[in-house]
């Protein structure tokens, strides 16, 4: 039996670009053991319970599960407990006893994860994000895509009889958390619904609210309700796009579970190049895409119908400015509601 492990240690989009190349390395190696190298906090996207040890409906992609949670370890360094952990992670790798690795991330970290796995195949990409993540590959790829999605494909087929080919990525089924999206709907009285993503890693990718607010309006006007999806701290930006819409807009905090469950039963997504926003692309639910300083032919929606704004003023740079890019202020709350209004009505703008 062939043993591959995946690194990709999160974010939530980029375990989201990884999960179409699993997916369809899953199905051209059915019966391959698979495991996954992951921060916790993000495994929820591959596994419905963190404990699962096998694989179903609750973890349909992965045969294993190991946490390396780097940023929790780099909070208490000096910790017996977290050295401790760190044994216990590395030392469970290397008893898998995996054949090879694929490492989708291809940072210094995630490159040492790989080379510290005892698999003698490391397969990365030639051209990694942090280049000396290529020192612990053993087989480096020269990927010709440009999407991030097809740059994964392109590293999995290294390891099967044939080229990969994109598949909608499998993603488990919580049943708590069917339960509670369709309870919360019903709560809410919420049947056709758009979700709203104003949040974003960095301020420069982040919309302004206020015009959230004014797509949330034009979409009720619409019969189409608005859930302002938010995290712990991004109370106050959903409020603000609340107060903006006049108070259509519902902010809605869930986990990623519920998130999971509550995006499959969206009729839209609006968002700038965020995990849940590449989340709802996964499940192909219709996208209207907000971009500014990030490449929409790297990073934008994929493998489902998407209208894309982005201003010919925008320059692509991933510094994490906190600054708004000036082309994302030049998108206007109209073109962005003449955008989702096309795809509710099933067409592409």
């Amino acid at each position: 039996m062939t043993r591959i492990l995946i690194v990709r240690l999160g974010a939530m989009g980029d375990v989201v670009h990884a999960l179409p190349a699993v997916t369809a390395l899953r199905a051209a190696l059915p019966e391959a053991h698979i495991g996954w190298a992951i921060e916790e906090r993000w495994s929820p996207l591959l596994a419905a319970n963190a404990g699962a040890e096998k694989r179903g409906s609750g973890m349909p992609l992965v045969d294993a599960l190991h946490f390396v949670n780097t940023r929790a370890w780099r909070a208490a360094v000096l910790s017996d407990e977290t050295w401790a952990e760190v044994r216990d992670t590395f030392s469970a790798l290397r008893r898998a006893r995996y054949d090879a690795v694929l490492d989708f991330q291809g940072s210094l970290k995630s490159g040492s994860v790989a080379g510290c796995s005892g698999a003698t195949r490391r397969i990365g990409n030639a051209r990694p994000w942090e280049k000396l993540a290529a020192l612990f590959y053993s087989h480096p790829v020269e990927v010709r895509s440009a999407h991030v999605v097809e740059q994964a494909l392109e590293i999995a087929s290294s390891i099967t009889p044939h080229h990969l080919h994109y598949l909608p990525p499998t993603l488990p089924h919580d049943p708590a958390a069917e339960g509670w999206a369709e309870q919360e709907l019903a709560r809410r009285g919420v049947q056709r619904f758009a979700l709203l993503h104003p949040g974003a890693g960095w301020g420069a990718k982040r919309w302004p609210a206020a015009r959230y607010g004014e797509v949330a309006h034009a979409l009720a006007g619409r019969g189409i309700a608005a859930l302002v999806n938010h995290g712990p701290d991004e109370q106050e930006l959903a409020q603000e796009v609340r107060r903006a819409s006049g108070g259509a807009a519902m902010p809605i905090e869930c986990s990623i579970s519920e998130l999971v469950a509550l995006t499959r039963r969206a009729k839209l997504a609006i968002g700038g190049d965020t995990g849940p926003l590449h989340l709802a692309a996964a499940l192909e639910v219709p996208i209207v895409a907000i971009y500014g300083p990030t490449d929409p032919r790297r990073t934008g929606p994929f493998g489902t119908r998407e209208v894309v704004l982005r201003s010919a003023t925008s320059a692509t740079s991933h510094q994490r400015s906190d600054a708004p890019d000036p082309g994302l202020l030049a998108i206007s709350a109209d073109q962005v509601i003449a955008a989702a209004v096309s795809l509710l009505e099933g067409f592409r703008a």
